[in-house]
Order: structure tokens, then sequence, then C-alpha cells
């Protein structure tokens, strides 16, 4: 639709308007383009107008060579059959000679001398009879003795066989092609035509074989003006060469050139009546120079490249001076914009002193405009008054060549008469051809810095006083240097002004860290200790408790890599005071363990009773045995083996007693804490055996179930006992105190292995069947002094969770539900694999 409407406007307006309108409507960057590419497509407007001339000719001359072959191969194809027909008619006149008899064998000899004298092209004629015995044979005198056929043979079992066959067959004369030696030992192509004979009943009576030499063919049969213009050859139906000759193919580096090779210089047509397995075929003589040989195809190909050339050389030379043009544009409006932009005010000063150029932000600046101070000389209007001296002799030291490469402070006054401090920096102003003209002065207003630069000292003075007055000793020292960047008071106090104290800390610290984590002696630590390997884009912290001999102080130390205001890597190390801290947790260690002796004593004390009827039973049965064996013994009715077995069941109630007193003992008495990897099974076997004696006298079943191949954990087995046995204790109290029927009064222990937290832990599960625990209790059943229980002194479980968590663990507890109703309560807690076999 736009074409139809575009063609539209080109005729009611012309072809020239139009394109001057569309010209005129484009933007001028277009317009720079269109005229950029106008001489590159003349160029190549101009080279395919030239390469479409050279082509339409070669392809025209190229037509009329290959109509005139066509017309000279068409003709000698029929100067050539009919040479082949008047040579069939005269063999086949033979042929009907012999089958009317009316030839005999010296007649035929005499008949085909006469054929083959006549007409050159002949090589034999040969009379061979329906059982392929050759009659007779008239061969060409130059025929060597191994090509001849000699009469009374039978005719070999090959090519001329399956022709003679053939011709026997279809009754009719049959033309077939053979190879034969020549004396000159190369294979001779011959012709052969059988005309096959008959009797009076047209029965086969053999035929009659007359051979043609292909060479005499044509030489012969083809016209000589035709030889004499075109390389004629005869070949077979595959392209093999029979007779004549072939132009060779040229180079595949001539036919790269154009006009250097002729597609169409050859015509090939079968001959008649042989048919398609004898071909005909001319290739055209090259007897021009062609296009490339041309000296008017060189002339114009020159005169072409140097149009190019020239049409090139002035598209180039164009585009480089729009190019350099609009850089220059560019430049200058850059440089233009450049100086309107700056926040730095430009001068420039003539040898005289006097201004010549201001920038727009030193008009800013100032608050003067270009007008009022280009051309004005000192004293300048932007001087203070009351500096005027001062300024004037820096003008004089400017304009003399005494100014400082760091420049210099001077306060401007602005049109307002507001004063600001700025810094300017002097410069020789340097002309194109390397003369001075002036000098250049640039100038910053530096009031803000300065303002910030008093604030920054204010907040030094005030950051110092803060870290001197820190109850922490802060010190700074560069590594691997010995000289101490920064200390607070409490530093200078402790350790004086030297970076011992530092490298002490660090020293010690580092020390620390090596024999609590590797347990190797301090000689291990090699002289790079504490440098951090990976760069330092973060601060990174390090934290270690370490004693002081001369200051009798422990102090937790801190430390952490830093960049300094040189850009040298230092390291700050801060230690704080930590001995009432490290007093209150030994102090809380000592309490902790009085009360963990103090619950087993209680628990045990809770348990008295228990214990009393748990040794009652072994006593009473030593009792009974020894009353039994006196009695029996008083009455002398006693045996050797009765008493040996009274005896023997005395002495093992007897240790039954004393292994429930030495359990007992190794629970309550007072140890050090000692973490062991212990067995998880040996363990829960020691809780179980004290804890089944509460649960025989309050009548609760426990049950129990471990999981085979659990790891061994690194902890206190008294400590982890006494929780176990807590928590059973207090499941069986709860179920005791609840009154429930004895089918009910039931408590599971069961640990397992599982992963909590994406870490192997190992979990201790005590369930009961009791009444549970009331829902606001549950969150405060670890709290000191917290009990559900009437008597109870609410330490048991605050301990339990400090031993738990002591070893990584945590503890919870949790209420069972049968529906709405309360089946029982759970207490659990897991202690981690990994952390008990890393601590």
């Amino acid at each position: 639709m736009e074409l139809n409407k575009a063609a539209s406007v080109v005729k009611q307006v012309g072809p020239w308007a139009w394109w001057r309108n569309w010209w005129r409507r484009q933007s001028p960057n277009r317009q720079d383009r269109y005229a950029n590419l106008a001489p590159v497509a003349a160029v190549l407007l101009f080279l395919a107008a030239i390469a479409t001339a050279f082509w339409y000719l070669r392809v025209e001359e190229l037509e009329r060579e290959q109509e005139a072959i066509k017309r000279d191969v068409e003709y000698a194809q029929q100067r050539l059959r009919l040479r082949l027909l008047e040579r069939q008619e005269q063999v086949m006149r033979l042929s009907r000679d012999v089958s009317n008899k009316e030839v005999r064998a010296d007649q035929f000899l005499s008949r085909a001398e006469a054929l083959v004298q006549q007409y050159p092209e002949f090589l034999s004629l040969t009379w061979i009879d329906d059982r392929r015995r050759i009659i007779a044979s008239q061969n060409v005198s130059n025929m060597s003795s191994t090509q001849a056929m000699r009469p009374g043979t039978v005719l070999k079992v090959g090519e001329t066989e399956a022709h003679f066959s053939l011709a026997r067959d279809l009754m009719q004369p049959i033309y077939g092609q053979i190879d034969v030696e020549s004396d000159r030992d190369a294979q001779l192509s011959v012709l052969q035509l059988h005309t096959p004979l008959s009797n009076d009943q047209g029965r086969f009576t053999g035929v009659i074989l007359a051979e043609y030499t292909l060479e005499g063919l044509l030489r012969y049969g083809v016209p000589t003006e035709i030889l004499a213009k075109y390389a004629v050859a005869l070949q077979d139906g595959k392209g093999q060469l029979l007779a004549g000759q072939s132009i060779p193919g040229r180079t595949a580096l001539w036919r790269m050139l154009p006009g250097s090779e002729k597609p169409y210089n050859d015509y090939e047509v079968p001959v008649s009546p042989v048919g398609n397995d004898l071909i005909l075929r001319a290739q055209a003589w090259r007897t021009s120079q062609g296009l490339v040989g041309s000296g008017l195809f060189w002339m114009v190909g020159v005169l072409s490249v140097m149009t190019a050339w020239m049409l090139i050389g002035n598209w180039r030379h164009t585009r480089r001076r729009i190019q350099a043009q609009k850089a220059l544009v560019a430049e200058t409006n850059f440089r233009r914009a450049m100086e309107n932009s700056m926040l730095t005010g430009m001068r420039a000063l003539d040898l005289r002193g006097r201004i010549t150029y201001v920038n727009p932000a030193f008009c800013q600046m100032t608050g003067w405009s270009e007008s009022d101070l280009v051309g004005a000389v000192a004293p300048f209007p932007y001087w203070p008054d009351q500096d005027r001296e001062l300024l004037m002799r820096r003008l004089e030291e400017e304009i003399s060549g005494q100014h400082s490469a760091g420049g210099f402070q001077v306060r401007v006054k602005r049109k307002n008469g507001q004063l600001f401090d700025a810094r300017m920096y002097v410069s020789p102003l340097i002309d194109a051809s390397g003369k001075q003209t002036g000098w250049m002065t640039s100038m910053t207003d530096i009031t803000e810095p300065n303002r910030i630069r008093e604030q920054l000292a204010g907040s030094h003075e005030r950051f110092t006083i803060v870290l001197e007055a820190l109850d922490a000793s802060v010190s700074v020292a560069p590594l691997g240097s010995k000289e101490l960047l920064f200390a607070n008071k409490l530093y200078r106090l402790w350790f004086g002004q030297d970076t011992e104290g530092h490298l002490r800390l660090v020293q010690q610290a580092g020390a620390s860290d090596n024999s609590e984590s590797k347990g190797g002696a301090l000689d291990d630590v090699d002289e790079m200790a504490g440098l951090p390997i990976e760069s330092i884009t973060v601060a990174r912290s390090e934290n270690s408790e370490i004693f002081i001999q001369d200051l009798g102080k422990w102090l937790e130390v801190r430390s952490r890599y830093i960049n300094w205001a040189d850009g040298r890597l230092a390291q700050m190390v801060i230690a704080s005071d930590i001995t009432p801290r490290r007093q209150a947790e030994e102090l809380a260690a000592q309490q902790a363990e009085r009360a963990q002796n103090a619950s087993r004593l209680i628990t045990m004390g809770e348990m008295a009773s228990s214990v009393a009827h748990e040794l009652n039973q072994p006593l009473t049965a030593i009792s009974n045995y020894c009353s039994g064996m006196i009695s029996r013994i008083q009455s002398k009715q006693v045996k050797e083996e009765d008493l040996l077995s009274a005896l023997d069941k005395t002495a093992r109630q007897a240790q039954r007693a004393g292994q429930i007193i030495l359990r007992i003992r190794s629970f309550v008495k007072r140890s050090e804490p000692n973490r062991t990897l212990s067995d998880v099974s040996s363990m829960v076997s020691e809780a179980l055996e004290l804890a089944e004696i509460e649960m025989r006298r309050r009548q609760v079943r426990l049950t129990h179930h471990i999981a085979a191949r659990l790891p061994q954990l690194l902890v206190d087995p008294i400590l982890i006992e006494q929780v176990l046995i807590n928590l059973m204790k207090n499941a069986a109290e709860s179920i005791d105190n609840a009154q429930r029927p004895p089918e009910q009064r039931q408590v599971e222990l069961r640990i397992v292995p599982k992963t909590i937290e994406n870490q192997a832990v190992v979990e201790f599960s005590v369930t009961d069947s009791g009444p549970g625990l009331p829902p606001e209790a549950i969150e405060r059943v670890y709290e000191a002094f917290f009990s559900t229980k009437v008597e109870g002194m609410g330490i048991g479980l605050n301990l339990c969770r400090s031993i738990i968590e002591s070893h990584h663990g945590r503890i919870a507890a949790e209420n069972l539900y049968n529906a709405a109703e309360v089946s029982g309560c759970r207490f659990s807690f897991w202690i981690p694999v990994e952390a008990t076999l890393t601590t």
C-alpha cells in the first residue's frame, strides 16, 4: 500500500521533484551517510556495468561458436552415415548373392578383394557358415597374421561370437565393436557388420562379416575441412576415445580467469546406423586469444581500475574530511562542555597580569560575571580589602614564576561581600607553537573541606578521649615491625610504651589457642603464626583468654587485622580484664558441682526406703540360710552337699548386697568431672539397676529399648546416669502420685540415633503414663527452685539441663495426649556425636 502511494506521488510531481522532496525530509546525519555512500555506489555500478557488458559479449560469442560447431558436426554425421549405408548396401548385395549360391568361395574372395582395395575403411570381409566355421576371408595387405581369420578355423568365443549369435537370432545386420591387437602393440578399435545369410526356406546359413577400421571411417567419412577445423573423434557409449583426437582440458588456474575457458566448444551426436554405441564428437580449436588475451579487454580493464581507484580515493578523502570536521566539532563541543561543567574555577592571565579568560565555575564561585572579570587588572574585584597586600605579593610571585606545585590557600570575596576559603594552583599557559603566553590558575573552594577537617580533628580528639577512658587495653602495631602505632592509657599502664606487651599478648593468645585446639607444644607454632593467609576484605576477629603472671590478671584478648591509614597491614589487640568474671565462673562451677553432689544425695535420700527394702531382701535371705544351717548342724541332719549349696547361696546374696552398696556409693560420692569415650549401653545399664529399685518399690514396670551399634559419646558417665535416674525417678513418682491402675503403671526408656539440626545425635527419652505437666509449668519446669511436687526442692531438672547443655545437648519436655486427655509425659534429651568426638 505504501509503495502504491509513493508511486502515485511520483506520477503527480515527477521523479526529480519527488527525489528532491525526499532528500530534504532526511535528517542531516542521514544525508551525510547517504553522501558518503554515493561514491561507493557509483564505483559498484560502474564495475557492474563493465562486467555485464563483457559477460554479454562473451555469451554471444560462445553461442555463435556453438551454433557453428553444431552445424558442422551434423554435416559430418550425415556424410559418415551415408558412407556406412553405402558400404552396408554393398555387403548386403554380396551376402544376397552368397545366400542365392550365385557366388562360390573363390568368387567371394575376388569380389571381397575388389571392395577392400576400393574402399580403404574396409579391414576385412569374411564368410562364416552357420557352425561358425570360416569359409573364406579377404583382409587388407598390411593386416598381421594374428589378426587375420584363416579359412577352415572356427570363430572363437568372444565379442565377435556374441555379435554372430545376435545376427543369427534377429536375422538382420548387426553392428558391433571389438578391440584387436595391431602391429604397433596397441589396441585397434574395429567396427564389425554381421550380415546374416539364409537359404530358400529362410533358414540361417551363416553371416558375411565386414570389419571397418574406425580410423579409416573417421579419415574418409568426415569431410577434410571439418577435420582441419575441429578435433574430431569417435567415442563409445562410455565416453572412451576410439579414434581421432581430443583437446585436453585446461588447468584450474586458467579456468579461474574470465573468458579463458569455453564451456560450449564441443558437440557430439550418435552415428547412424550404428546407434548410441558409436558417438561422433568434435571440439573447436582455439583460434583467437579469447577475452583475456584481447587488447580491448585489458585497455577497458585498466581504465576501469583507474576510474574505480579515483572514485574510491575521492570517497576516502571526502570521508576523512567529514570525519575530521565531525571530530573537530565534537572536540570543540566536548572542551566547551568540560569547561562549563567543571567545578574548579579556571582563570587565565597574560604575561602582564591581566585576566584573559574565566570559566563559568570561576564566575559562579566569585559571583562576578565574565564581562566584569575579563580585562581586569590587579587589584581584582574578588580580593578582600584586608588581604590586598598579601594577594598582590602572591600575584607578583605568580607572574614571576615563583609558585608552589602544591598551590596556596587564600580568601576570596564574593560579589555580595561573603568570604570563602580557596586553594589556587598556578601553571604556565603554553600555546600550540610551544610559546608561553601567560599563566593558568585553577581555584577550588575548600570551605567545606576545611570545615570537615576541623570536625574530623574534633572527632579524633573525642575518639582519643574515649579510647583513653576505656577499661580495656587497646594497641595497634604493624605486622613484621616493632613500631607501636597506637596504645591507650590502660595499655601504657600495664605494659609501658614499647611493643613487647602487644607482641606478648599476640603470642600468648595464639599459643593458648594452639594448645587448646591442637594439644601441641608451643615450639610447634611457627614464627608466622597469626598472619592471615587470605586477602583481608572484612575485619576478622580472634578471641582467647590468657593469664598474665606479671599482672596477676586473666585477660580476654580480641585481635583483628586492619588496614592502617598509610595502607600497611596492622594488628589491633584489645585486652579486657576478666579476672572477676573468671573467679565468678570458678565459684559457679564449684557451686554447680556441690549442687550436683547434693542432688545425688537428695536422690538417694528420696530412694532410701527403696534401697533399704532392696538391701533387706538379701540380708533376710542370708539370715534364713544361716539359721537353717545352724538348726541342721545341731540336729546332725546336714549333708555336705546341702551345706555347700546353702553357703554358696549365702555368698551370692552377700555379693548382691555389696554390689548395691558399691553402686550407690559410686553414684553419690563427690568426684571431678571426667569426660571419656563411654559406651551408651553400659551407662544405661548402670542407671537401670539403680532406677529399678525405685520402680519395684512403687510397683512400676520399666521397659527399655537401646538401638544397636550406637556410637560412643565423649561424656561424663556419672552425670549422664544422674540425669537418667532423676528422669526415671520423677516418672515413677508421677505415676505413683496419680494412683494409676497396675496395667497403666509403666515407664519406657528409649535410646536411638537421630539427625537433628543437620548433625548426628543420640536421643534419650523417658516416657511415663502419669498425669503430665500443667501447661503453665512446661516452660518453667527447668527453673531453679521451681517444682510441681509438694515436697520437691526444684533443683533436679535445673541440674539436668545444666548437665546436658554442658555436653552441647538440649533437653525438652512434652505432654502426651489421647484425644483431648493427657495420657502421660515425655522427657527427652540429645547429645551430638560430632561435638563429643571433637571436644
